[in-house]
């Protein structure tokens, strides 16, 4: 899908780019295809030729971003899952017993940090 995608826009650009360069020399390219003078209606058909060729493309181009989008999405939550399995390895649960709510730490901590003075 992405491939055709890829021509579907390419042939986009060299419809309007032909197109294009047609109108711009229509004095000298006119007369090789037997044309007089161009027509509204001419003109309706080639505009919305290419208005369905481009509707064509952004409607495959949608579906290949959401697609592409689900894969990224699908990919990540496969190496999150991955993650968390290697977490789960390197930090096994401690056997070390809970902490007894009874029991408080003591406010009066062994360490040399001063308390705190206000300074006014």
């Amino acid at each position: 899908m992405k491939k055709f995608l890829q021509i579907l826009q390419i042939a986009l650009l060299v419809y309007f780019g032909a197109f294009l360069i047609f109108f711009i020399a229509f004095d000298t390219l006119g007369g090789l295809f037997g044309m007089d003078e161009i027509t509204s209606d001419s003109m309706v058909k080639i505009t919305l030729t290419g208005l369905v060729i481009f509707l064509i493309t952004w409607g495959i181009s949608y579906s290949v971003n959401s697609s592409l989008s689900s894969k990224i999405k699908a990919m990540e939550n496969d190496m999150n899952a991955l993650k968390a399995k290697i977490y789960d390895f390197e930090h096994p649960k401690s056997t070390a017993k809970p902490l007894d709510p009874s029991k408080k730490p003591s406010e009066n901590d062994s360490s040399n940090i001063p308390p705190r003075q206000n300074i006014t």
